[in-house]
């Protein structure tokens, strides 16, 4: 009846009588498809019989966090944003760089590769999830991302970790390593590292500019509050950013501001630094 209804068909007990003859009656397949009213019967048939479902073409910006992953999936109705939140928090996958992560909503922060993919509306955000870490897991064997990792003295967490901050702060390709040799240095010296992002993340929005009253948000991904590196990723870097984090430039720089173009002003000093905050953010 519905694809009569929809004008795919003449006669709904004629398709009826079609994959009764040809045995498939018992094998159509639950789906979102998309036909032509030109199709043939038994290209029609043999579609739903292989369960051929309709796909959405969804692209996941880099920088993206698992609430606004789930957000965006929401939006594409492929699947409920508290659903997919929950498999994150619960997600046990066979993958080494997830194992010794902890539950809880903010698990795979950092981990779904951030790229496009072809994305059925049966699948289940298990289905989905599992794409993503797959995705990553194949980017970290592309880049040999391990072995950099060690060879810049850090663990695979703590890399993915910098190229997260990276990702946030970052808004052109040729600061990414420049930015993370900032972050490297004040983590040498025992500075706090102050990234903005990281006070963001903790607050759980992405204003504009931050206040005073916002750094002293009690949380452990405030950067401004407690020293080192926060507990994990804040976002989803992509692949420049990872490789930010890893090959990071040798720099004597401590400091960086926002310009009005996004693009950084490097200081090496406090005092050059002040000097800069007074010239972009005044």
């Amino acid at each position: 009846r519905l694809l009569q209804e929809k004008g795919l068909v003449r006669s709904g007990g004629a398709f009826s009588f079609y994959a009764r003859l040809k045995g498939v009656d018992s094998q159509l397949k639950a789906g979102r498809y998309t036909f032509t009213t030109s199709m043939p019967l038994g290209e029609l048939v043999d579609r739903l019989v292989a369960g051929e479902a309709e796909v959405r073409v969804v692209t996941i910006p880099e920088g993206f966090t698992v609430n606004q992953i789930a957000d965006l999936l929401e939006r594409e109705g492929l699947a409920s944003r508290q659903e997919f939140l929950a498999a994150a928090a619960n997600a046990d996958f066979p993958y080494p760089f997830i194992k010794n992560l902890p539950p809880g909503p903010n698990r795979l922060e950092g981990y779904l590769y951030p790229d496009t993919y072809y994305l059925g509306y049966n699948l289940a955000p298990q289905e989905i999830i599992e794409m993503m870490l797959s995705r990553f897991a194949q980017k970290m064997k592309e880049l040999d991302y391990s072995r950099r990792a060690e060879q810049a003295g850090l663990t695979l967490h703590q890399a993915v970790t910098i190229a997260s901050m990276v990702e946030r702060e970052a808004k052109v390709d040729e600061e990414r390593p420049l930015i993370a040799g900032v972050i490297l240095n004040r983590l040498r010296l025992g500075m706090p590292l102050q990234v903005d992002a990281t006070v963001q993340y903790a607050l759980g929005t992405h204003r504009a500019k931050l206040y005073y009253r916002d750094l002293g948000v009690n949380s452990p991904y405030n950067t401004y509050l407690f020293s080192g590196l926060p507990p994990g990723p804040i976002a989803c870097p992509g692949e420049a950013s990872l490789l930010a984090a890893v090959l990071p430039a040798r720099t004597e720089y401590l400091y960086y501001v926002a310009r009005p173009d996004g693009t950084h002003a490097f200081a090496r000093t406090l005092e050059e630094h002040n000097a800069n905050k007074k010239k972009y953010q005044s």
